[in-house]
């Protein structure tokens, strides 16, 4: 059988998507992200207790008194970890992206329930939407989009539109044909019957697809995260990356109470909305008995209640907006280089990029810029630096590692030069793996070391070496599987088999904070496969030298030693989790004069 190359048509349509309706690309970005910026603004600006009020009202008018205390409950919570921001952001993607998938899947499963070709047309194509990994529409929209909210609202919709669009048909096609054919009798238009006798009746049905496309929505968010949405998904992703149990359950649990709440209350809104649901509610509430006290948690209040309730305390909120005020970080007047501009700092999870970003961060704050950092994989990050979405990163290996983005995309990066090297890539083994002190040495112990070599992310360069070279040139493809992670996992890997004294190899580079924690060996490599060492460089978008001149130039000088560098990363390593901020300020301040070393100014 010839191999069939659609990925490469797939790439080239892509190709030519870009070149020729870019325009049209950016003019849905715009509308999209400013809907997104609106929503958020509005959800985010309000003192966090008075928006979990807000919130408690509705459920209190769609479920009861019970319902608003544990959703008040639930949402202090979610303040008390510190992810209000996060949190909000994330309701603010769901949201836009339900209103936009509703937007289109109603309509389109009322066409279906009126054409059985339409139907018939919709079914497959409804089937691949729902079928494809979520992680493959993140491609063409970071390609499209660059990484940001765009491409996790665009596979958000994608993923969550095939339940809408079935449940409005399901639902339309399921009302009586007797009724229709009443309607029609009496002379009623079809628009007439559609909107006053199919929708009505199918409306709890559809109802339904609603509570799934919001669902769907919202398990979208930890994937959203890998494109940089930011909200709740980034802290899931970020705390997956760095093995951060702590982070992990706090942002996996506010998910929870999201997912919860929403599903509750749109669960609810179909008896506020649906003739029939209004009419199941009225008759369940003059059915109920119970004490007095059963009956008072159930109550639920009028509409007009509850909005006089949502008004009163939104009237509150931005009235504590306009007369509170805070006090602002100030910078010396010689040092303010800056003077408030932002910049965005991206990283992906390796320790030498996580410990270099944070450091930078500390000094860019301390001459007057506001920087930005988010952390991203390296496939992501060079393409948001290709198209001018990120400024700078510090971690770009060359010329071997990330040697294909590199030549994929050098026309539209700068490189602002090396800050460290030489490194090296190899393979590492425990030390007490005595009989094995070369990549040769591995050659008939697959058994040994469960036939795997335990990588890190598929997408880093040393992984691409490893499959296609290293593995090859020794004849071990056959024998060993190399298991793509991430680089947190492949270090709580090779923590657990050290500890136990099991066999264990694992990719590894110098410089890396690993080769004083424990005692491991390098596998020699007799063929060079590996290469030579490579250089750490300072990479930036096209324009960085002209947007950030006095910037650029602190990094083209930006230099530091392999002891600084391990002392750095050890101190953040010391400080834990989510503290990277600070623990590079506690680096900063026991090492005094590298600040105005790494960035001077005039005195």
């Amino acid at each position: 059988m010839p191999r069939i190359h659609f990925g490469q048509w797939v790439e080239s349509a892509v190709n030519w998507l870009q070149t020729h309706l870019n325009w049209l690309f950016d003019a849905i970005s715009a509308v999209l992200t400013g809907a997104y910026d609106g929503v958020n603004a509005v959800l985010g600006a309000p003192n966090p207790l008075l928006m979990a009020g807000i919130l408690a009202v509705v459920a209190w008018w769609l479920r009861g008194l019970a319902a608003a205390v544990v959703t008040y409950a639930g949402l202090a919570l979610i303040d008390s970890f510190g992810l209000w921001d996060a949190a909000m952001a994330t309701l603010s993607l769901v949201l836009v992206a339900s209103v936009l998938t509703l937007a289109m899947a109603v309509p389109l499963g009322i066409w279906a329930a009126r054409s059985r070709t339409v139907s018939g047309a919709l079914r497959p194509v409804l089937d691949v939407m729902q079928t494809m990994p979520a992680f493959v529409y993140l491609i063409p929209g970071v390609m499209f989009f660059s990484i940001g909210p765009m491409p996790g609202l665009i596979a958000t919709v994608v993923f969550s539109m095939p339940p809408g669009v079935r449940m409005t048909e399901l639902g339309i096609r399921q009302v009586d044909g007797e009724l229709v054919e009443a309607a029609r009798a009496f002379g009623t238009t079809p628009r007439d019957t559609l909107v006053r006798v199919q929708l009505p009746l199918a409306l709890p049905t559809i109802m339904a697809g609603v509570n799934q496309v919001i669902m769907l929505a919202l398990s979208m968010v930890v994937i959203a995260g890998m494109a940089g949405a930011g909200g709740l998904g980034e802290a899931v992703y970020a705390a997956v990356t760095q093995v951060d149990i702590g982070g992990g359950v706090e942002s996996g649990l506010a998910v929870v109470i999201l997912a919860i709440y929403l599903d509750r209350m749109t669960g609810s809104l179909n008896e506020r909305v649906s003739p029939l649901g209004r009419r199941a509610l009225a008759k369940a509430a003059a059915t109920a008995r119970g004490t007095a006290y059963a009956t008072f948690l159930r109550y639920r209040p009028g509409t007009a209640v509850a909005t006089v309730g949502v008004v009163v305390l939104a009237l509150i909120a931005g009235g504590m907006n306009l007369t509170g005020g805070g006090g602002k970080e100030t910078v010396a007047a010689g040092k303010n280089v800056g003077q408030g501009k932002r910049i965005k700092l991206g990283y992906f999870p390796w320790d030498e990029a996580v410990a270099t970003t944070y450091l930078w961060q500390n000094i860019l704050e301390d001459r007057g810029f506001k920087p930005d950092v988010k952390q991203l994989d390296p496939g992501p990050l060079y393409t948001a630096l290709a198209q001018g979405q990120m400024d700078v990163q510090f971690d770009s290996w060359l010329p071997t590692t990330h040697k294909r983005y590199w030549e994929l995309y050098r026309d539209r990066l700068t490189d602002l030069g090396t800050w460290y090297g030489p490194t090296s890539l190899e393979l590492t083994v425990p030390s007490y793996m005595k009989d094995v002190n070369s990549i040769d040495d591995l050659k008939g112990k697959g058994g040994e070391f469960g036939g795997k070599v335990v990588g890190i992310e598929s997408s880093a360069g040393n992984m691409g070496i490893l499959n296609n070279k290293v593995l090859k040139e020794y004849g071990l493809d056959g024998e060993y599987k190399v298991v793509s992670s991430t680089t947190s996992t492949m270090l709580a890997e090779l923590d657990r088999a050290y500890n136990k004294k099991e066999p264990i190899v694992v990719p590894l580079w110098s410089p890396h904070w690993a080769y004083a924690k424990y005692d491991l060996k390098k596998l020699k490599d007799p063929k060079g496969v590996w290469g030579t060492g490579e250089q750490i460089h300072t990479i930036g978008k096209k324009d960085f030298a002209k947007d950030f001149p006095k910037v650029a130039g602190w990094m083209k000088d930006f230099k530091m030693s392999e002891q600084e560098l391990a002392s750095l990363e050890a101190e953040l390593q010391n400080g834990g989790k989510g503290k990277e901020k600070e623990s590079a300020r506690r680096w900063l301040d026991a090492h005094p004069g590298v600040e105005d070393k790494l960035a001077p100014v005039a005195s």
